[in-house]
């Protein structure tokens, strides 16, 4: 499968190098230096990646990311400048999957991006798997996932916290399960309520919020300071274990 890469970069010697280098790999490139013409891009275009400098004119990326995690769950991986600045991308939440500081070795930058497409094609064989196109016995589904002191049964369909079994809802199981089968992927509300509630379900986010809200007075330690069932500001969740 080729895979595209949009890049967002305003140094267009950096921007070139960028590109010619993704090229190589084997990657369809798009490139813009200004976050307006980025988010224009990523919307018609779909990328499978996008690759964003926070120091960009007018719009800086920042504000691209919020916007984009509004409307889509590609992955972003943001390249900086400033060592403060990834603190600030950690702080504020924007959704970005990973971040390089510059200056940053070529090698480094294609290991991260291979890791982050390999992600989206992990996810695409298990939602492929949930809609019946994959049933093989050994399937993630009923694969007992542990989590330090935490395990969820999918044989059982059971979750067991300090060796205790927790009295859980159908629908909690579900959601906790799909969250745990993407550990550490940024799940839009949408794609949880389409993949847990199925295709059909006509509800709203609140209903996503109110089940995380539920599954955090079970197995988090403190669930006002979730470490578990992580908020992604303007997407909706990850899992961190």
């Amino acid at each position: 499968m080729s895979y595209s890469v949009l890049v967002v970069e305003d140094d267009i010697t950096l921007q070139e190098t960028l590109v010619y280098n993704l090229k190589r790999q084997g990657y369809e490139v798009l490139a813009t230096d200004n976050g307006r013409t980025a988010l224009k891009l990523a919307r018609d275009n779909k990328p499978h990646l996008i690759l964003l400098d926070v120091m960009l004119p007018g719009m800086d990326g920042f504000e691209v990311c919020r916007i984009l995690r509004q409307e889509l769950s590609t992955p972003v991986l943001m390249l900086t400048a400033r060592a403060e600045e990834v603190d600030k991308i950690v702080g504020l939440e924007m959704g970005a999957d990973d971040y390089l500081t510059k200056p940053f070795s070529m090698r480094e930058l294609l290991a991260r991006v291979k890791a982050l497409l390999r992600r989206v094609e992990i996810i695409r064989e298990e939602l492929a798997a949930e809609q019946g196109e994959t049933t093989l016995p050994s399937s993630p589904q009923t694969a007992v996932l542990t989590f330090g002191n935490l395990v969820i049964d999918g044989e059982r369909r059971e979750v067991r916290l300090d060796g205790q079994p927790l009295r859980i809802k159908p629908k909690e199981f579900d959601l906790l399960q799909f969250l745990a089968r993407h550990r550490g992927i940024a799940l839009s509300r949408d794609l949880i309520l389409e993949r847990v509630w199925d295709w059909s379900y006509d509800g709203n986010s609140r209903t996503v919020d109110v089940h995380v809200r539920w599954l955090r007075e079970k197995i988090e330690p403190d669930p006002a300071q979730a470490t578990r069932i992580v908020t992604v500001r303007g997407v909706g969740y990850r899992f961190e274990g």
